[in-house]
């Protein structure tokens, strides 16, 4: 498919900037909307004065940023979000106004450009909710979330299907598993190592650490955004794909592995406060999707769960600037 100007939405973040490296490396022109809350202009500076890049530093709850965004360009690939799920316990309107308003001002940007008629959306696995059906597909339903993040995610998939088949726009549904890798703020492989080094000889593990799902490593997320391009060529349509790995792990498992790395062997300290297993209210248990249908397009993982975690782990301690002890 042969592509003109980019937008990736959250460009600076840490999967937008992945995104943005596989982009630039194959030559495209990409255009970059971010307000920096929680991405980083280190994630991107290799491109700043590169003539084929553009960065627009603004948020898009104002609907003039997402239109001076949008102008001009023909694919959107919209990762701007508010990442952090456990937010979602305590301010809830932040995944409002920074999933749901977001995305209504990218889409009616988009509605209103002559150009900007295609569109791959990040969304999550929690727009599932506590599924029974493992692996789980995209056709499971219904689909009903427990934590506000799930319901933002879930709700902005309804917005994108809307406006593709309202207003003729094409558009694609990733569903993540969770993502590791470089660059990553939030998550438990981060909450971890943080800790460690806080204090090498206890490691707080919250839930009891029984909680079991698939982690996937950012390079084979990105290799995902370009497997599904192809589906965009339809006009007025919109379609899901989980993106994941073709196993699971449990949260102590990923806790040794980062312990193997660090090469610490503390004590672990359970904090199952909510007396149900999980780490904190919206936590979804068990998750592991089927990638059946990504994989279809010639889409494969890989790196299973353990490896993602730990080529994740090792990225992470080098963005702390080495393993605690050598």
């Amino acid at each position: 498919m042969k592509i003109g100007k980019i937008l990736v939405t959250g460009g600076a973040g840490f999967i937008g900037s992945h995104l943005v490296d596989a982009l630039m490396g194959r030559g495209y022109f990409v255009r970059v909307v971010d307000n920096l809350s929680d991405g980083s202009l280190e994630n991107i500076r290799q491109w700043l004065n590169d003539g084929h890049f553009e960065f627009i530093e603004g948020d898009l709850k104002d609907a003039a940023v997402a239109s001076k965004s949008v102008n001009g360009t023909v694919l959107v690939f919209h990762l701007a979000a508010n990442p952090d799920v456990r937010l979602g316990e305590t301010a809830p309107s932040k995944h409002f106004d920074e999933n749901l308003l977001v995305t209504f001002n990218v889409l009616e940007a988009m509605r209103k450009s002559e150009t900007a008629k295609r569109i791959v959306f990040a969304s999550t696995s929690t727009v599932y909710g506590e599924a029974d059906v493992f692996p789980t597909s995209e056709d499971y339903g219904p689909l009903l979330p427990i934590s506000v993040y799930g319901a933002a995610k879930l709700g902005c998939e309804g917005l994108v299907s809307s406006y593709c088949h309202t207003f003729g726009l094409s558009g694609v549904l990733l569903r993540f598993a969770n993502v590791v890798g470089s660059r990553a703020k939030h998550g438990v492989i981060v909450d971890f190592v943080g800790k460690l080094r806080q204090n090498p000889e206890e490691l707080e593990i919250l839930g009891d650490g029984k909680q079991k799902k698939s982690y996937l490593h950012v390079k084979d997320l990105i290799s995902a955004f370009f497997a599904v391009l192809p589906c965009l060529e339809r006009v007025g349509g919109v379609d899901a794909f989980n993106v994941g790995s073709l196993d699971w792990v449990d949260v102590r498992r990923i806790a040794e592995i980062v312990c193997e790395e660090m090469r610490v062997e503390p004590k672990f300290r359970f904090n199952n406060a909510l007396g149900d297993g999980r780490g904190w209210r919206g936590d979804v248990k068990v998750m592991r999707l089927s990638v059946d249908k990504l994989m279809s397009l010639g889409w494969k993982p890989t790196l299973n769960s353990e490896e993602a975690i730990r080529l994740g782990c090792r990225e992470i301690l080098q963005m702390f600037k080495g393993k605690l002890r050598d």
